[in-house]
């Protein structure tokens, strides 16, 4: 019996979500801070959003498709030290803190009501 390769189209969105982890976790210092995904990838509830870096900068989202939701907390590093944690959705300071450990446990913290594991689509599969 010949079982046929798995399609992107095919993988569920845990998969697929998995899939991305594994890539920006390998990301170097031209992408990321490599202490950045994996400081957030510590937290299960973050694990199972999908990521994307962008500018140096590790978002997530509550599906796999553009345009990303922007309701989950994003660190943004700060010049001096620290990083200072937003949620785009509605432009709330989430906090200021000392560490990227501190700033992904303020995220996870701070989730939307709700929030599960990524769906494969559009905030509108949500």
């Amino acid at each position: 019996m010949i079982i046929p390769a798995r399609s992107e189209e095919s993988r569920n969105a845990a998969e697929i979500v998995a899939a991305e982890w594994s890539a920006v976790l390998s990301y170097g210092m031209d992408r990321i801070n490599p202490a950045v995904p994996r400081a957030a990838y510590q937290h299960p509830s973050l694990r199972e959003l999908w990521p994307m870096v962008s500018h140096g900068v590790l978002y997530l989202s509550r599906c796999t498709r553009w345009p990303w939701t922007s309701d989950v907390g994003t660190a943004y590093p700060q010049a001096a030290c620290g990083y200072r944690v937003r949620r785009a959705s509605d432009k709330t300071l989430l906090g200021e803190v000392d560490t990227v450990e501190a700033a992904y446990a303020l995220i996870a913290a701070t989730l939307p009501e709700g929030c599960g594991p990524a769906v494969d689509g559009t905030p509108d599969d949500l």
